[in-house]
């Protein structure tokens, strides 16, 4: 068997099995709605109901944009390499399931910092992966420098870590949850600086990571530039 064929054998299996995990979780969490308190927490670690309604909208989410690369690769015909699409498969099990369903977020400490810093990384690749796209459109006739290119990609990806710190905001205000972690474990409301902590580490991790990516593609294009230049 072909490198490309059991990336693709394994692409479909960490998909299917990512999958099935964020859908039997929507039934889980649904059911544990029902049985949890309402209010807040009054013990670390301990979940009420709007913990579950976090859970069951998350992993909603997860079960709909996991579908994402492949509308993608269909609608504008282009092709994402397998390892990332792992990659992004993966980083949905972590976020998700892990950090949600299985409490990660307050069981493994720097947990949300860590997939900050992986999911900026990898929607910095992304970005390198949607200039190749635009570039190879022959109406366009694009020729880009390599600060344009990892430019863009940088924008790219702190711009999605923005618009994802948007979806947390909304999503506790208009639910009741605690995804900025604005209350602590012990039920205390944060107020002031110390409120925006959260965000702002988020934010600052995204940009960390972008920029670690980027400029790893920026010398990688200036290579490769010289060398069809020679």
């Amino acid at each position: 068997m072909k490198t490309s064929e059991k990336f693709e054998t394994r692409k479909k299996v960490v998909f299917a099995i990512v999958l099935t995990l964020l859908i039997i979780s929507v039934f889980y969490a649904i059911y544990m709605l029902f049985q949890a308190p309402s209010g807040v927490a009054q013990n670390e670690g301990e979940r009420v109901k709007t913990d579950y309604v976090l859970m069951v909208l998350q992993c909603l989410v997860g079960a709909i944009v996991i579908f994402l690369p492949k509308k993608v690769e269909d609608h504008f015909e282009v092709r994402i390499p397998n390892a990332i699409e792992i990659t992004y498969f993966i980083f949905l099990f972590c976020a998700i399931y892990l950090g949600e369903v299985r409490n990660f977020y307050f069981r493994v400490p720097y947990w949300d910092v860590i997939l900050h810093a992986f999911s900026a990384a990898m929607l910095g690749a992304l970005g390198f992966i949607l200039v190749d796209y635009l570039t190879g459109i022959e109406n366009l006739n694009l020729r880009l420098s390599p600060f344009f290119v990892s430019f863009f990609a940088f924008c790219f990806s702190v711009t999605c870590g923005i618009i994802w710190e948007i979806y947390e905001f909304l999503a506790d205000g208009i639910l009741n949850t605690n995804m900025q972690k604005f209350i602590t474990a012990h039920g205390e409301v944060m107020i002031g600086r110390a409120a925006l902590v959260d965000t702002m580490k988020d934010i600052i991790v995204d940009v960390l990571g972008a920029l670690v990516v980027v400029v790893f593609g920026y010398f990688t294009l200036k290579r490769k530039q010289k060398e069809s230049a020679a």
